[in-house]
């Protein structure tokens, strides 16, 4: 038994060695046979993750990196490429001009983690931004996570196939499942028991596509060491379920956020009924069977759902019926569990009834994410999750909203006092956005953090950061990069990063402008990035980010030009009012609109078209897009979350956000004209039929840049810079 137990290690130590160097060739093509890199357990010694880095003598390789798993190996590699080469990798591109020859060390370098756990996602994300992902995509993404060191990372896909497995075999019928099923874009909701039925069914091939990926993203994470998070049963089940078994006993959920029970109002089963450890257990069973499993669950039963009763003996069956139902199937099995409602519902959850959800569950058999660390941790008030193993997560980003932001003081120093916290029990860090493919700064800083021991010198990291982002150093980028850092990414106190610009917003006469820094560092910043623009034009990456703080003065100005608005309004001066107006909606939003229609990322088009690639036909592919159109704009039926998940993408700042600030400046107009008060309920009504119009205008968007991003950013420059 011993001598196979040792052949399967070393079985599984040489497929995360093959995965690793794959990646490398992925990364570096013919330039990584000068990388040596091996896998060793025993470098760890069954602690946290370790990588070593060193030259061996001879010229053939110039680095050797050996890592406990292969995800340390891989973030080896990412050390040697970031701190030696100069290089890059983002969501934004990647910056990989290597020198020749490459670079060898003068000593050896050793590194470990400082817990066991780097996680990665957030449950909204496969909705917000992976919710259209083919394997290329995938690929790319955990590529990224490798070189980053993550080690825990969520794999949902397919998991509705299995639930529809499942349902059937318990009797219920192909229309109670599309009864419950949301659409693609909303199904991070239906999985934690806020939603159903919206902009579904689910067609069958979007079943078999995902499970194809699923087959395949968890096949990759395994071999490159990384331990998959699979979803459990959290106790919530379609009304069809009553029919099959009359006598079963759950309970009407109240209605989620702003949905009727048209849409919400699930069922969730009593923890002592029969039946929640049937459906649970069976499951669970069918997942580990189609996808074998590391034996960490998740599972979120009250997302943003206030429990039936704050009796804590209640709550700890509860949780405790969840564990049973993962222990049924998997006697091995861990929860993760979003530590979100905590601090959403606080009020409710207070110290009693914390303790008994989280003790419902035997201790080390459950992992909480302390979801917003940054901002709102929980584990302060919980006496570190009352002996609980806890992740510190940062949140950063609601909805995929764009916005310059961070937090960057909390996160570098966070970590570091939540380990010295009294009789800590955290077990590693974790990024959680909501959305991804924004501020690339912000989760490079946070997976470096996830390695190091003690805080980084901000100023000086960043400015390495520009160097090595744009591939050259430069004074004028460096200069802007440290201006943003205490700035727009220096956010203090309790930081919510949703965009509430009045550019993404419903407009009225009481809109929020309030910024958390001072604008005019972001206009410097702006000057100065344009000014390195002839030295750095040339780098994908300096062009990602010109068009992004070049967006950002944009949306300060919107601000600006909305406060004259109001003012010209109130003070009854129609001559300004038609002025600010005029340039708002004739000139400053077509111009932003044209700036970002000249970068790939920022394209409507690349979002609505990834939407109708997944689909097999023409019905599938309309279905996909109207999904894709309502997340970014009314999020329900009738504007239920309305512009929760704002983007600003070339074409949606033409065609829904000038729009609606045509019409509010438009009824403005009027009324000074005719004497008539403004009322916000008739607009409102009125521009509901412009915002739904958007989602139904057939419209195909480029999914190809058009005009030059330099110029077009110099243009704005011209004629707006304060």
């Amino acid at each position: 038994l011993l001598l196979l137990a040792a052949t399967a290690a070393r079985a599984g130590d040489a497929r995360q060695e093959e995965a690793v160097r794959a990646l490398a060739r992925r990364l570096l093509g013919p330039r990584a046979a000068a990388v040596s890199l091996s896998v060793d357990p025993a470098l760890a010694a069954g602690g946290p993750d370790i990588y070593r880095l060193w030259s061996p003598p001879g010229g053939a390789v110039a680095v050797a990196v050996t890592g406990s798993s292969g995800v340390a190996a891989a973030a080896g590699l990412y050390h040697y490429l970031r701190d030696f080469c100069g290089c890059h990798l983002s969501w934004s591109g990647a910056q990989l001009r290597l020198p020749e020859p490459l670079p060898r060390l003068r000593a050896e370098i050793r590194v470990a983690a400082p817990g066991r756990y780097r996680y990665y996602q957030n449950v909204c994300a496969q909705s917000y931004s992976s919710a259209w992902w083919d394997w290329a995509r995938w690929e790319r993404e955990i590529d990224w996570m490798a070189l980053s060191g993550i080690n825990l990372a969520l794999a949902f896909a397919g998991q509705e196939a299995v639930w529809q497995r499942v349902y059937r075999n318990l009797g219920l019928n192909q229309s109670e499942i599309d009864k419950y099923f949301t659409g693609p874009a909303f199904l991070a909701w239906n999985r934690m028991g806020n939603l159903r039925r919206w902009a579904g069914p689910l067609p069958p091939a979007w079943h078999f596509k995902q499970l194809y990926l699923q087959y395949r993203i968890v096949e990759r994470m395994r071999s490159l060491g990384m331990t998959t998070v699979l979803p459990a049963f959290a106790g919530h089940v379609p009304q069809g379920i009553l029919r099959v078994f009359p006598r079963v006993n759950a309970t009407r959920l109240g209605h989620w956020s702003h949905f009727d029970c048209s849409y919400s109002c699930i069922y969730l089963l009593d923890p002592e009924d029969p039946m929640f450890q049937v459906i649970g257990t069976l499951f669970l069973k069918e997942l580990i069977k189609e996808f074998g499993t590391d034996h960490i669950y998740s599972a979120d039963t009250f997302n943003e759902m206030t429990p039936l009763s704050s009796d804590p003996a209640y709550l700890s069956r509860v949780s405790n019926a969840v564990f049973r139902s993962m222990t049924g199937a998997d006697p091995k099995a861990v929860w993760l569990m979003q530590g979100w409602l905590f601090q959403h519902q606080p009020d409710f959850w207070q110290p009693a009834q914390v303790r008994a959800l989280l003790h419902g569950v035997p201790l080390s058999r459950m992992i909480v994410l302390d979801l917003f660390a940054e901002s709102k941790p929980v584990y302060q008030w919980t006496e570190s999750f009352y002996g609980q193993p806890f992740i510190w997560c940062m949140l950063h980003n609601f909805g995929g909203n764009h916005g310059l932001f961070g937090t960057v003081e909390s996160i570098n120093h966070g970590p570091f006092a939540a380990r010295r916290f009294p009789n800590s029990t955290m077990v590693g860090t974790g990024l959680v956005p909501e959305g991804i493919e924004q501020n690339d700064m912000v989760y490079e800083l946070m997976n470096e953090l996830g390695w190091r021991q003690e805080p980084l010198d901000l100023p000086s990291w960043v400015t390495r950061y520009a160097e090595r982002r744009y591939g050259a150093p430069n004074a004028a980028a460096a200069s802007a990069w440290r201006l943003l850092l205490r700035s727009v990414y220096n956010c203090t106190g309790v930081c919510v990063n949703h965009n509430r610009s009045p550019l993404v917003r419903r407009p009225s006469l009481h809109m929020d402008t309030e910024l958390w820094y001072n604008a005019s560092d972001v206009y410097e910043a702006w000057r100065l990035l344009l000014s390195a623009g002839a030295e750095l034009g040339s780098s994908p990456t300096f062009l990602y980010d010109l068009v992004d703080v070049t967006r950002q003065a944009a949306q300060q100005l919107v601000s600006d030009y909305y406060l004259s608005i109001r003012q010209a309004f109130q003070s009854h001066a129609l001559p300004e009012l038609l002025t600010a107006g005029g340039v708002l909606v004739y000139d400053l939003l077509p111009e932003l609109d044209s700036l970002l229609s000249s970068h790939s990322l920022f394209l409507l088009g690349r979002w609505l078209e990834s939407a109708r690639a997944v689909a097999t036909s023409d019905r599938d592919a309309e279905q996909y897009e109207l999904n894709a159109r309502n997340q970014v704009t009314l999020w329900g039926p009738s504007g239920n979350i309305l512009d929760y998940a704002n983007k600003q993408l070339g074409g949606l700042v033409l065609d829904y956000y000038a729009v609606r600030w045509s019409l509010f400046v438009s009824v403005l107009v009027e009324s000074l004209n005719s004497g008539r008060p403004f009322h916000q309920d008739q607009f409102n009504q009125a521009v509901f039929q412009v915002e739904r119009g958007f989602i139904y205008n057939k419209k195909r968007y480029p999914a190809v840049p058009a005009g030059d991003v330099m110029e077009i950013s110099r243009k704005l420059f011209l004629k707006y810079y304060p």
